[in-house]
C-alpha cells in the first residue's frame, strides 16, 4: 500500500514518537516537496521536524502537474493542494490529511481519505498497539497542541472498544 501524507499527520505522529507506524501500516509513504519544506525547511527546531528529517523511508516528491488553481480559492494552502495533485498523479491507497477543507476536496476528487485519528484506528485494528497505548498517543498529541475535536476523540474511543 502507498499513502500520500500532509504535514499535520506527520507532525502529530512525530510528537508522540510514532512516526514509524506509517511505513509499518501503509508501506510506501510519499510527501510532496512543499509539505516536506513546510515542516523541515523552516528549521529542525520545529515540533517533529527532527524525526521527520531522519525518516529515511519517507519519499519526497513534487507533483509533475502544475495546478492552475490558486490554493486559497479552495481554502487550502500550497502543501494541501500539492497533496491532492500528487494523489491524482500517484493513485495512492490513502491520502492522509487532517484539515477539513482539504478532506472535503479530496473526497470530491474521489480520493480515499484518512486523518491522523483514522491512522490510530488502523494501528489498533492491525494489532500494532493496544487500545490503551493508542489512547495515550491521542492524549499526547492533544497535550502537544494537536487539535482533535471532542467528537473525533469519542469516535476513536468507541471504535477501539469494538477492536477488543
Amino acid at each position: 500500500m502507498r499513502a500520500i501524507v500532509n504535514a499535520t499527520p506527520l507532525i502529530a505522529l512525530a510528537l508522540v514518537d510514532r512516526l514509524d507506524l506509517l511505513p509499518r501500516i501503509f508501506g510506501e509513504i510519499i510527501v510532496p516537496t512543499t509539505v516536506y519544506d513546510e515542516v523541515i525547511g523552516q528549521g529542525l527546531e520545529r515540533p517533529g521536524a527532527q524525526a521527520i528529517a531522519q525518516a529515511q523511508w519517507l519519499q519526497v516528491m513534487a507533483p509533475t502537474t502544475v495546478s492552475t488553481v490558486e490554493p486559497l480559492l479552495l481554502g487550502l494552502d500550497r502543501g494541501e493542494l500539492d497533496v491532492l495533485v500528487l494523489a491524482q498523479e500517484q493513485d495512492p491507497d490513502w491520502v492522509i490529511i487532517d484539515e477539513r477543507q482539504a478532506r472535503r476536496a479530496a473526497r470530491a476528487m474521489g480520493l480515499p481519505v484518512k486523518g491522523t485519528v483514522g491512522v490510530l484506528l488502523t494501528v489498533g485494528l492491525s494489532g500494532l498497539r493496544s487500545k490503551e497505548e493508542l489512547l495515550d498517543d491521542l492524549e499526547g498529541m492533544i497535550r502537544r497542541g494537536i487539535r482533535i475535536s471532542p467528537q473525533l476523540q469519542s469516535w476513536l474511543k468507541q471504535e477501539l472498544e469494538k477492536v477488543e
